[in-house]
């Protein structure tokens, strides 16, 4: 099956492939596809070779050639998947397996024709490829280079060097699609606003895929209540789809990589070998459903993806008053949900709506979604069958996750009012907020005296918020600031990256083991270390009792950070301090999710803001919905204020740009499983109880001064 692998992705060094690759020859195709005898000259240039050659030109300067190069290399890898796919597709039409009857070497036919096939692809793409097919045999590294998208990195800053914004706007967009953890990537395109002198920028996804694009104009026009749109895109989304499933399927005929041994040192007999590869591409092509369910860059599909169109339609249908349509799609969600009483209901309520001239048991499910589930049924069986017979293992994933449903109230159509006196409907509501896997509640007591109340969730328009003041004392925020001085590293907790977020501010943080570590060491005052301590449990202790947790709240990160504005650079400033996020999973704006999966922390279940002064200019912190622009709460740091909440995706978040002075605040982060409890805080609490038990000094604290925190 195809690989697919993701990681966050730096400015590659040359490839060691620069040194043993051959200069590339020219002559490839254009960006569209057009007639073949209107096709440039001469042999398809392996797309390997042509990348190679123009990372050589970027690292050698030569910007133009670069350009060339890697648009030319981007065109090859285009054309050869798009050749493939007719072939694949072709040859299956002309040379199909099936043997026209039974008898005496009967066996015969399907061979002849399996070798048929595969002569038919080799000369069908030899003759589209203008030479070999396996000349275009490519690396892994360079196959996984192509997945990610890592061509547009480079192409984004040859493009600068050759004062082409928007060309270069599009390449970033386009790689940052794939990479949203890539953060220098997106500061590169807000520096590309600010240098185009405008508030928004014409984003272009170079490589969207279409059924994906008009899946989402189908939601954000079902969102308005313009409902023929939203089927006029849902429709579009489907047919799209269903040519995609078509090309992965063909795709997947591909060379195939054996896990347990080397192809060529294989010794299995003919029909083994053949059952082996051809499980293989089976089970790539069954797993079609969830490739065509996943975003660029992230590794979980989009849930119930494909029922959710016919779930989205029925209702829509509904609502234009094309009842049969409406049967026909709800019908067609029960073929992978036929226990979904809600539907089931619709189904009834629907069919009572006809005229007389329909008869409700001849509307069937629509045929493009049957034939489909038939296929993949039968698909499963077999697949389920021969992992039986031949001893592999294997097991069917969920495809159709139920929760995985439409977020708005439009479930049953029956007994909800809207405008006209014999109509049965219902109010359309919006979406709500991200499911949280646990009972939401808050209002528990604040334990400490002095702490004053601000703001619940209800009053800063989000779920699961708090803001408190008097957290800490004036005193206590004075000692803070002073201790903070002296045991911070810049970058610290981003790998010594001085502006981990913005180009503008100076980041500095510090561990609360490290600063126990100074305080034992006599660097700074162990009673500010041990006060650094000391708050945080406070805050923990406050977290749990207010959201009325039943279970332990443990630390899975305590951290001391200061944001410095940098002199000189703060003029026109547009960017974030802290661009917006959410602290378990992976924001994804365009498709107003987010994703619970690597690199994002998806073992954080709370978070706490302490602030510790106020004497700077900028740095609210803000919450926004889902699609990181629209601001629901702005919070002014001030000493001993302390802002928390749960840490999903149903609290976007960030800090608007500090212009003057120093910002201040110790951050926490929680998670109700003990396996993800901070190592550092273990270590702190043992230090703390040597201290408490015995006097300063006596006792080494179990740590290593000289290890790198």
């Amino acid at each position: 099956m195809r690989e697919r692998i993701w990681a966050p992705l730096p400015l590659l060094p040359l490839p060691l492939l620069l040194l043993l690759l051959p200069p590339p020859l020219w002559g490839g195709p254009p960006d569209s596809p057009r007639p073949e005898a209107q096709r440039e000259p001469g042999p398809l240039q392996p797309f390997d070779l042509l990348y190679a050659s123009g990372v050589a030109a970027y690292y050698s300067e030569d910007y133009e050639r670069a350009v060339r190069d890697l648009e030319a290399a981007l065109r090859s890898h285009r054309r050869l998947r798009e050749v493939r796919a007719l072939c694949a597709r072709r040859c299956a039409a002309r040379s199909p397996l099936a043997p026209p009857g039974a008898g005496p070497a009967a066996e015969l036919p399907f061979f002849r024709a399996l070798l048929e096939r595969a002569r038919c692809a080799r000369r069908c793409q030899a003759e589209r490829l203008g030479g070999p097919a396996s000349r275009h045999r490519v690396s892994d590294d360079v196959r996984s280079d192509f997945q990610r998208r890592v061509p547009y990195n480079y192409l984004q800053r040859a493009y600068i060097k050759l004062n082409q914004l928007e060309k270069a706007v599009e390449a970033a967009h386009t790689f940052f699609m794939a990479n949203p953890e890539h953060m220098e990537m997106q500061q590169n395109i807000e520096n590309y606003r600010t240098m185009a002198g405008v508030e928004v920028l014409q984003l272009v996804d170079r490589e969207a895929k279409p059924h994906l694009e008009s899946y989402s104009a189908g939601v954000k026009y079902y969102e308005a209540d313009d409902f023929e749109l939203a089927i006029k895109y849902f429709e579009q989304a489907l047919r799209e789809y269903f040519n995609e499933d078509m090309e992965c399927r063909a795709l997947c005929e591909g060379p195939q990589r054996f896990e347990e041994y080397e192809y060529l040192g294989y010794k299995a007999g003919l029909y083994e070998a053949i059952a082996d590869h051809y499980m293989q591409v089976l089970v790539c092509q069954h797993e079609c459903v969830r490739e065509l369910a996943t975003r660029p860059g992230r590794l979980s599909p989009i849930e119930n993806f494909l029922p959710l169109h016919y779930d989205y339609l029925q209702f829509a249908y509904y609502r234009v008053g094309e009842y049969v349509k409406a049967l026909e799609c709800a019908k067609a969600y029960l073929l992978l949900h036929p226990d979904d009483e809600d539907v089931l209901d619709n189904v009834d309520y629907y069919e009572g709506l006809l005229d007389d001239s329909s008869d409700p048991a001849s509307i069937e499910a629509r045929e493009d979604l049957a034939m489909f589930v038939k296929r993949h049924k039968l698909e499963s069986e077999l697949i389920k069958s021969a992992a039986e017979g031949l001893g592999f293992s294997y097991t069917e994933p969920n495809y159709w996750i139920r929760y995985g449903g439409r977020h708005d109230e439009n479930r049953v159509p029956s007994g909800v009012n809207v405008e006209g006196p014999e109509v049965h409907g219902l109010s359309v509501g919006k979406k709500s907020s991200p499911k949280i896997d646990r009972d939401l509640r808050e209002g528990g007591p604040l334990l400490y005296e002095n702490i004053t109340f601000v703001y619940n969730s209800e009053q800063l328009n989000g779920t699961q918020r708090v803001l408190l003041d008097n957290v800490l004392s004036e005193e206590q925020c004075r000692e803070l600031h002073s201790v903070a001085s002296g045991i911070m590293l810049v970058g610290d907790g981003y790998r010594g990256k001085t502006s981990p977020h913005t180009p503008n501010e100076k980041f500095e943080g510090a561990t609360v083991l490290k600063a126990l570590k100074f305080g034992y060491e006599g660097r700074v005052p162990l009673k500010s270390a041990r006060l650094f301590y000391d708050i945080s449990e406070k805050a923990r202790k406050i977290v749990e009792s207010y959201f009325m947790l039943n279970s332990t709240l443990y630390f899975s990160y305590t951290h001391m950070v200061c944001r410095t504005a940098l002199s000189g650079q703060q003029d026109r400033r547009t960017d974030l301090s802290h661009p917006i996020h959410a602290d378990n999973c992976l924001l994804d704006p365009e498709a107003n999710e987010c994703w619970k999966e690597p690199p994002a922390y998806t073992f954080r279940d709370y978070s706490a803001l302490l602030y510790m002064n106020d004497d700077f200019e900028g740095g609210e912190f803000i919450f926004t919905e889902m699609d990181a622009k629209t601001v629901t709460a702005s919070i002014k740091p001030k000493c001993g204020r302390m802002i928390s909440f749960s840490s999903g995706g149903e609290n976007p978040h960030g800090v608007k740009a500090v212009t003057k002075g120093q910002r201040c605040a110790v951050a926490l982060w929680f998670t109700l499983d003990p396996l993800y409890r901070e190592l550092e805080r273990i270590q702190a609490d043992e230090v703390i109880a040597i201290l408490d038990q015995e006097q300063q000094g006596k006792h080494e604290p179990p740590i290593n001064p000289k290890d790198e925190l």
